[in-house]
């Protein structure tokens, strides 16, 4: 039986010769390489939660405002009220 290494049809011993090559092009700059691909994953998550938070607020807000017999703002029940006093 034979090892699942053959990703796009390399076998497992061209794998570690493509890793070796690899590593003598890219030997000194892998470990910028990967604080950087962190980083990047990291702003593209927060980027995606921050989109999807703004989306659920507009779609709540939506919601509220269209709704028959929603209760007024508190800024519209304040202007009503001090109407009332003058």
């Amino acid at each position: 039986m034979t090892t699942t290494l053959a990703m796009f049809g390399i076998e497992g011993p061209y794998w570690i010769i493509i890793l070796v090559v690899g590593l003598l092009i890219f030997g000194r700059r892998l470990p910028e390489i990967g604080r950087n691909v962190g980083k990047s994953i990291v702003e593209f998550k927060k980027g995606l939660k921050d989109a999807s938070n703004e989306a659920e607020q507009e779609a709540n807000r939506s919601s509220t405002q269209h709704l028959p017999g929603s209760q007024p703002s508190q800024s519209s029940q304040t202007h009503s009220t001090e109407q009332h006093r003058a």
